[in-house]
């Protein structure tokens, strides 16, 4: 296959690029071999752009998102990823073809900064082609949704690209308008491509779950009912429009497309779904589906940047959470809930209506107003936690009702690149029952300031392609990381039963760290990982529901964040010892976060660099 990624630009390929400027990557640009790197000069940052936009061709929606849809790469605006098999064995070839390009390559001619990215780019495309090389699937290439079915309850375009052209694709100019129309006439063919990976997989007698099934399928139909009424995508079109002042006629347009095409092919997904249903059973891990002990070892390494097992893993969650609960039980004891086990006394807790949000829309404001209080204060703390700081735009928003019933209770990331799309924070709110008064601010520290807002805010000022690659253990590691630096910063002096949240949060994660390995690794029930939530942890039944069902759709994600967190407590330590009263605790955020997003063996080279560079 000839591999033209790099004709994106209007530079010259590798093969024949030089520059007057260029440095000699390796010292050894006459060596022989198969590595332009080696071959050639040409400057380490414009390889590592080449190498970000031959990327963004084959995930144009990356390029709508980051904000770099322009110039001479606006053509990635009309386009959708190819979801064929063909088109993912391109994707592979591509990623293969730069890890290749890296082979032999000799670092020391690199600044720091250099060798990270150069390490975050062979990290993150080395594993994902080796994601690619196993039989079914869907692999995020630096991201995190690692999935073994291409479509079920919170997997596949059915619900990601509402939500995407409804919140990220632009709609202010007549050049936006007609890129959303052509990612609309494309999206039938992006449904099709799953389509055919979703049959594949099943000859192979890879079927999902029946209670993921049942989930995807209420959902598919709600889907495609909105298409069918002309709903999808065209009702938020004709917002968007409206406040652009661009005419309507183009929302006729795109109903054309999704009361027909766009509805058939949906109705095939659907049919497919069915079809699968009518063979599916109840067990719930990887060791039941064929090859699933392979697929499950590469999920995990993925997802934790490490090779530590799933025995290794399960016992690592047993431990932290024995820990995190002995914190939790003299605060439990102050307040009066000295009866039982920690979880049982948080269970107890939850019932209690001083912490309760109002039921239905009344609630679901108070949630929102809640949030923005937590991000007010928050945010006028950062100046005693980092010595570089940034301005997220942080907008608050309730995830797509189609979405909720399969997700957990928030989530959240960073703006675009450009500053034209805001960090954002989607909030599940299905029902109120889902958070807590004593729970919600830490949720929020996560999910925006110091948490993915934040964090991405640094991430967007590094080379693209690192604002491109994203590691599940450093992001949401850090997330958690954020937690602690709220609780570190006085979130919760003046209301105990919040830290009891905090703590609760990280327990909940040492958590899945048991549950996600049980299900995958020790054959647990479905059952059996909600009852561990619940009778170990006291969470919510409500909560956990979602949450077990996602680590059956998501392998392996769920063990990134405590593995992260650990390890960057880990290195604070070690910054701690090695440093004496040198250490400096904004000095130490601030290495970290101006890092940027990494595996965490390059997160430890960073530390390492630190504390060289203060001494």
């Amino acid at each position: 296959m000839v591999m033209n990624g790099f004709s994106l630009t209007r530079r010259q390929t590798l093969a024949g690029l030089t520059a007057s400027t260029a440095l000699t990557l390796g010292g050894c640009s006459t060596t022989s071999g198969p590595s332009a790197l080696r071959q050639m000069t040409i400057a380490p940052d414009e390889w590592l752009d080449q190498v970000a936009f031959g990327m963004l061709q084959y995930e144009p929606e990356r390029a709508t998102a980051l904000g770099v849809d322009t110039g001479e790469y606006a053509p990635l605006r009309s386009k959708l990823e190819d979801q064929s098999i063909e088109g993912q064995r391109e994707y592979a070839a591509y990623l293969r073809w730069v890890v290749t390009q890296m082979e032999g390559l000799d670092e020391s001619g690199l600044t720091p900064d250099q060798q990270t990215s150069f390490q975050v780019v062979r990290s993150a495309f080395a594993t994902a082609a080796e994601g690619f090389d196993l039989p079914y699937g869907d692999v995020a290439v630096g991201s995190w949704r690692n999935a073994p079915y291409v479509v079920i309850q919170n997997v596949g375009s059915y619900l990601d690209m509402p939500r995407f052209m409804d919140s990220t694709h632009p709609l202010q100019t007549g050049e936006d308008a007609e890129a959303y129309l052509r990612r609309l006439q494309q999206f039938p063919a992006v449904l099709m491509g799953e389509l055919e990976r979703m049959e594949s997989a099943r000859a192979m007698g890879v079927v999902p779950p029946d209670f993921l099934l049942d989930k995807a399928i209420a959902q598919m139909e709600r889907t495609l009912a909105d298409a069918q009424s002309g709903e999808l995508f065209v009702a938020q079109m004709k917002t968007n429009l409206e406040k652009s002042g661009l005419p309507l006629r183009l929302a006729a347009m795109a109903d054309q497309y999704v009361r027909f095409p766009i509805a058939v092919a949906l109705e095939a997904q659907l049919k497919e779904l069915k079809t699968q249903r009518a063979m599916a059973k109840s067990n719930a891990g990887m060791w039941a589906q064929p090859g699933g002990e392979e697929w499950y070892a590469w999920a995990l390494k993925a997802s934790t940047t490490t090779t530590l097992s799933p025995d290794e893993i399960h016992e690592q969650g047993l431990e932290e959470l024995d820990a995190l609960h002995a914190r939790m039980d003299p605060i439990l004891r102050d307040i009066g809930y000295d009866s039982g086990s920690v979880g049982e006394r948080m269970q107890a807790l939850s019932r209690d209506p001083r912490y309760q949000f109002a039921q239905g829309d009344a609630g679901r404001a108070e949630i929102m107003a809640f949030i923005k209080g937590r991000i007010d204060w928050i945010t006028a703390q950062m100046p005693r936690a980092f010595n570089t700081l940034v301005e997220p735009n942080v907008e608050v928003r309730r995830l797509p009702l189609a979405e909720e019933p399969g997700a957990p209770g928030a989530y959240g990331g960073a703006g675009s690149k450009d500053g034209t799309i805001p960090a954002r924070m989607w909030i599940n709110l299905r029902t109120t029952d889902l958070h807590r008064k004593y729970d919600l601010a830490d949720l929020t520290y996560h999910e925006s300031i110091p948490g993915h807002a934040w964090e991405g805010e640094f991430s967007n000022r590094l080379p693209l392609i690192r604002s491109i690659l994203a590691f599940n253990a450093f992001s949401e590691g850090w997330a958690l990381y954020a937690e602690q630096l709220a609780d570190e910063l006085g979130a919760y002096d003046d209301f105990q039963v919040g830290r009891l949240g905090y703590l609760q949060s990280l327990a909940f994660r040492a958590c899945r760290l048991v549950v996600d390995t049980g299900l995958h690794h020790k054959r647990w029930t479905r059952e059996q990982g909600r009852q561990f939530f619940v009778e170990r942890n006291g969470s919510k039944p409500e909560e956990v529901a979602s949450e077990v069902d996602r680590y059956c759709s998501w392998p392996g994600q769920a063990c990134g964040y405590k593995i992260g967190h650990s390890q960057i407590v880990d290195q604070r330590e070690r910054a701690k010892r090695a440093m004496g009263d040198a250490y400096d605790f904004k000095g130490f955020n601030t290495a970290v976060v101006l890092g940027g997003n990494a595996p965490l063996d390059v997160m430890e080279k960073t530390v390492t660099r630190y504390i060289a560079n203060a001494g």
